[in-house]
């Protein structure tokens, strides 16, 4: 057998292998799992780290003022820095709508060994202690939450004794660019983290989705969240895994009624979004960038490239196993494009998608060597990612 009859073999094998056996990652029905409401409602603070987000706070924040939650809740929103009014945006807001008690907080530049949104994240988790509550979510300022999503949340995670109940928000997809890479940005991620496996008790893959993370008072303060993870660039997987390394029982889904109004309209913006931390997920270990790359040639490129190369050498089996292999790949990818309602034909596109995602992983390699380091709403951090540091 040749060479890349032998390569687009070990491809079809790996499709095979992702198919039965990594969570069944390509299903996109986990949503909020069986819940009853609680005979006492826990009270909860909302923490929203917020720089420069003057532009989406108008469809966000309304949403979370207007929560209908049947117990006690209250909203502190830490201005990062923000150069924009975020703040002077948020009062007007609040004062417009009413709703929900809203506090704004402005803790200054963070201190040597944070980032800046976990510095943020920290002053207002200080806020809320004062108040007790027994459930904080933590949110960002571009996620808009349907009015009885708190209640959801919060009766999953006491029908369930989780510690930790994250929701992936549903992204934006509008433009181009976006319907193209957005989807696969979910889609990777939970072929990376199976969700079945991170609500699973005793299975060692942990995961959150930064956006919505519903988070049980005392499993934060026995996890030392934040600071225990306080130089994250990739906070939330972060915080995943201290939960559940300290014994929390955690559950990540894809949501219905939580959604990013944050638009992606170029390429350039989803491709700082990926770059900004791909390589910090690689925990900066250039043998994990080799490998990512390899793998990503190999899952990815290799069953388009074995079957056009098959077909014109005229060699069945490399097309055959490029072909099917494709097919595997085109099918694990069109539950996904369902979810996000996007057309069937942009699933045979994966390959290239992929592509421009190994280029990212790139480009997010070359920015850290060169110094520049991830970076959070226009700061840098040089540092690793607190996840390689404590792996």
């Amino acid at each position: 057998m040749s060479a890349v009859v032998w390569i687009a073999a070990v491809s079809l094998a790996a499709w095979l292998w992702l198919l039965l056996c990594q969570g069944f990652f390509w299903r996109t029905d986990v949503r909020l799992p069986p819940r009853t409401a609680p005979r006492r409602w826990p009270s909860v603070c909302v923490v929203v780290p917020a720089r420069d987000e003057a532009a989406v706070l108008p469809a966000s924040l309304p949403t979370l003022l207007a929560q209908d939650y049947p117990g006690r809740a209250e909203i502190f929103l830490v201005d990062d820095g923000s150069g924009d009014g975020t703040a002077d945006v948020a009062r007007a807001l609040a004062r417009r709508q009413g709703g929900l008690p809203l506090t704004v907080a402005s803790p200054g530049e963070p201190p040597a060994g944070w980032t800046g949104k976990l510095w943020a994240v920290r002053q207002g988790i200080a806020l809320a202690r004062a108040r007790e509550p027994e459930y904080l979510l933590l949110t960002d300022a571009d996620i808009a939450h349907a009015p009885g999503s708190l209640r959801e949340l919060v009766a999953a995670a006491h029908t369930g004794g989780f510690d930790v109940v994250s929701q992936m928000a549903r992204l934006r997809v509008s433009s181009r660019w976006e319907r193209l890479v957005v989807p696969a940005f979910v889609y990777f991620f939970a072929q990376l983290y199976p969700f079945r496996r991170i609500g699973r008790r005793g299975s060692r893959t942990a995961a959150a989705a930064g956006g919505c993370v519903l988070l049980r008072g005392d499993a934060a303060e026995r996890a030392r969240i934040p600071d225990a993870i306080r130089h994250a660039v990739i906070d939330d997987v972060a915080l995943a895994r201290a939960v559940k390394g300290g014994g929390g029982h955690i559950w990540l889904g894809l949501a219905v009624h939580v959604d990013s109004v944050r638009p992606y309209p170029r390429l350039h913006d989803l491709w700082r979004m990926v770059s900004r931390s791909a390589y910090a997920q690689l925990r900066h270990r250039p043998l994990l960038l080799a490998g990512t790359v390899l793998g990503l040639v190999l899952v990815y490129l290799v069953p388009p490239l074995a079957l056009l190369c098959g077909l014109a050498v005229g060699s069945a089996p490399a097309a055959v196993c490029g072909g099917l292999a494709w097919l595997v790949m085109t099918g694990t990818y069109m539950p996904m494009l369902r979810y996000y309602r996007q057309p069937a034909w942009l699933a045979p596109l994966l390959p290239l998608t992929a592509f421009l995602y190994l280029l990212m992983t790139v480009d997010s390699a070359v920015q850290h060597y060169r110094g520049r380091g991830a970076a959070w709403k226009g700061r840098t951090y040089a540092r690793p990612d607190a996840v390689a540091d404590e792996s």
